[in-house]
Order: structure tokens, then sequence, then C-alpha cells
């Protein structure tokens, strides 16, 4: 039981350390390997209040006015999503711009359209991440936008002027 254990916790850390590898890279500002497919949220902790960081994948953006919007694949659970609902003012970096942006969980309607551009450039992806999201590998149609925007929040991260 113990070596079930000590292996379960190994692999926790392993992945720990894989989910996190991209924050580090963002930081020795090598976030432009990334392009614009990802960014690095900087967010205060709800009980720390010290700043946390999370890496996320960018699933459409408005170049016109800097917006861009990510959602939480684990739902209302992730400690990110968590963070910015008790504190909406966050640091965004895509590539090595880093800007400061008001976090703003979307209404379904605006997240379905936010979700079919995504689909639209990027069918394979989505059904991958649908299939972890919802447990279920879902084609790329609005439907099914709907169907993930009324499952997991889309957040538009607003500039601040």
């Amino acid at each position: 039981m113990a070596e079930r254990d000590g292996t379960t916790l190994k692999r926790k850390g392993l992945m720990r350390l894989f989910f996190r590898a991209p924050i580090a890279l963002f930081k020795a500002r090598l976030g432009w390997m990334f392009g614009e497919r990802f960014l690095m949220l900087t967010h205060t902790g709800r009980t720390s209040g010290l700043p946390r960081y999370v890496v996320l994948e960018v699933v459409n953006s408005e170049p016109g006015n800097g917006t861009y919007y990510v959602t939480s694949g684990w739902g209302e659970t992730s400690d990110w999503f968590q963070n910015i609902q008790k504190t909406p003012q966050v640091k965004v970096q895509v590539r090595n711009r880093i800007f400061s942006a008001r976090a703003e969980r979307l209404p379904v309607e605006q997240a379905v359209e936010n979700l079919f551009v995504y689909c639209q450039k990027s069918p394979l992806a989505f059904r991958e991440l649908t299939g972890v999201m919802l447990g279920q590998k879902l084609e790329a149609t609005r439907e099914n936008c709907r169907r993930l925007a009324e499952s997991v929040p889309l957040v538009a991260l607003q500039p601040e002027n």
C-alpha cells in the first residue's frame, strides 16, 4: 500500500512539474516560444493574497482591443478561476508582452461565439479538449460549443487602460 501511495505521489509530482514547466519558460522571458496560442495569467490567491501563475490556451482574441479569451478546463473548481472571482485584476503575458487586465466570466451566448471561432480554426483540438473537459470527444459544431460553454466557464481578459 505504501508503494502504491508513493507511486501515486510521484505521478502527481511529475504531472504537476509537467503542467508548471510552461510557467518557468514564461518567467524566463521565453513566452515568445508559445506564440499567441498560450498566455500566462498572474492572479492573486484568494486566501493567501500572493501572486499565482497559470498558463492557459487562448480560445480566441480580438487584436483590435487586445482582449484574450480563455477557458477553465477544470470548470469552476480551478484555483485560478476561483481566484479571479474574488480579485479580477490580473496580469497577462502573451509572448513577452505583459499588461494589466480585468478578468470577466462571459455569459453563455458570448462563450458559444468565442468557442465556435476556436473550433472552426482547430477542430481536432476542440475534439480532444471536449474529451478531457466533458469526458466525450465532440465534433466542432455550434451545438457542441454550447454544450461546452454550459459546462466550463469562458473568461475574457480585457486590458485596462
